[in-house]
């Protein structure tokens, strides 16, 4: 069976309208560049949502009970049907507002952040986690390594 993802963009902010037709471009690359981790046998329908502080804030601490900003979160519905087999619907929230505070200080691109951020809610989508010492270092090793082959420095440095 063929991989299947599929990938729709929702613009939730005004701060992003600008630099949509670049990050299309960016994520569509960066999912085929990531299309080994994508398990076959599996439909995954991928919603990157462009937002802003407020509303990431906000599912932050509603569906993940956690009470600080974040610049990414990802959420999995992971469904089964008889007919199509596993879907997986995967909505990836991003903060413009936490990301500019981000590579302004670390004197980065928007889109080198932007970049790692989907590679590492790519790697959640497919089961690479970082609840413990172990899987951080596993998964952080995976992130370099992608960015690496996308000419992008190891951003842990």
């Amino acid at each position: 069976m063929k991989k299947l993802v599929r990938v729709d963009f929702f613009c939730d902010s005004k701060k992003w309208s600008r630099r949509l037709p670049k990050i299309k471009k960016l994520s569509n690359k960066t999912i085929k560049c990531m299309s080994i981790y994508f398990k076959t046998k599996i439909i995954f329908n991928l919603n990157l949502i462009l937002s802003e502080k407020k509303m990431v804030s906000f599912l932050n601490r509603k569906y993940k009970n956690k009470y600080h900003d974040t610049d990414v979160l990802t959420f999995v519905s992971k469904i089964t049907n008889k007919e199509l087999g596993k879907i997986f619907y995967c909505d990836i929230f991003f903060s413009i507002d936490i990301i500019e505070e981000y590579i302004k200080k670390n004197k980065l691109t928007l889109y080198e952040h932007f970049n790692h951020l989907l590679v590492h809610s790519i790697l959640h989508i497919n089961g690479y986690d970082h609840k413990n010492q172990l899987q951080f270092k596993k998964m952080k090793s995976e992130e370099i390594k992608i960015l690496k082959k996308m000419g992008i420095d190891n951003p842990y440095i």
